[in-house]
């Protein structure tokens, strides 16, 4: 967690740490990131990232979580008004082209995102994961849960191999249309989005196969 000094900083500069982080760890990730470049991006001292963070494995942690804090709010906000209690499978399904779209259109958000996922060193990748995990099950869990209890989802439905499908199902369909080689089974970098809906809507009917009431 960042330090009180850190919440006690002018807007405008903590903005600016912000979006200098963003942009440099969206392009090399987070251990092979500069903090010299993030410092004078953000036209800071670099020993004063210390006095906001106790590490770098704590800003690491912090840009990431905040990273999810976007994708979480933005997707929220687009799948509330799909109709998830009459039709779980077919909200299902929009919510993975939002989802899409979302990515495709925030080039840096898919950056980041691929940053956490592709992190190669351990000790990064597991701070950036525990800050973004709770994000992502913190909405699959409930949502899956409330298919079940409007009796779309079967009572005796595993629903942690539900969320954990899921879990490594949304990270890839976010990277793998802009990435090739991610993909060998689909080859999503190589459809355009009309022919990438026809796998989400697959990939849905297999999770109502799966685990659907019917």
């Amino acid at each position: 967690m960042p330090t009180p000094t850190w919440d006690r900083l002018r807007p405008e500069r903590r903005e600016r740490i912000i979006a200098a982080g963003r942009a440099e760890f969206g392009e090399h990730g987070f251990s092979r990131a500069s903090l010299n470049t993030i410092a004078r991006e953000a036209n800071v001292a670099k020993g004063s990232l210390f006095q906001y963070f106790d590490d770098k494995i704590d800003f690491f942690a912090h840009l990431a979580e905040l990273s999810a804090q976007i994708v979480e709010d933005h997707m929220a906000k687009a799948i509330a008004p799909l109709p998830w209690d009459t039709d779980f499978f077919g909200s299902l399904t929009e919510a993975l082209y939002l989802w899409d779209e979302f990515f495709a259109n925030n080039p840096q958000d898919r950056a980041l995102t691929a940053a956490i996922n592709l992190e190669g060193d351990d000790q990064a990748r597991l701070a950036v994961r525990q800050a973004v995990n709770p994000h992502y099950l913190g909405v699959l869990v409930p949502l899956i849960g409330h298919g079940q209890g409007s009796g779309q989802i079967r009572e005796d439905a595993d629903l942690e191999m539900a969320a954990a499908l899921f879990l490594l199902i949304l990270p890839h369909l976010a990277l793998a249309p802009h990435t090739p080689g991610l993909d060998p089974i689909f080859g999503l970098d190589h459809k355009d989005f009309d022919s990438r809906k026809q796998v989400y809507v697959q990939f849905s009917d297999v999770f109502r196969r799966t685990f659907g009431a019917t």
